[in-house]
């Protein structure tokens, strides 16, 4: 899975059916470790989202600021 190519949203839907499987008993090790690796990888996705959509954030109150004092 490319990581750019899965929206913060659909990451998170993804992340909560992981959570639902691996807090089902009948999770067996195998799936319990599978899980942990696919939870990592959309974290690291919705983090790495979380961090562009702040630094954009941030520019764009920086450019109001701007704006007002000029």
């Amino acid at each position: 899975m490319a990581k750019t190519q899965i929206s913060y949203t659909e990451a998170m839907k993804q992340l909560e059916d992981i959570v639902q499987h691996m807090q089902d008993p009948e999770c067996d090790i195998d799936n319990l470790r599978n899980y942990t690796q696919k939870g990592l990888e959309l974290l690291q996705v919705c983090k790495q989202r979380l961090k562009e959509t702040d630094a954009d954030v941030k520019k764009i109150i920086a450019q109001i600021e701007a704006d007002e004092l000029a």
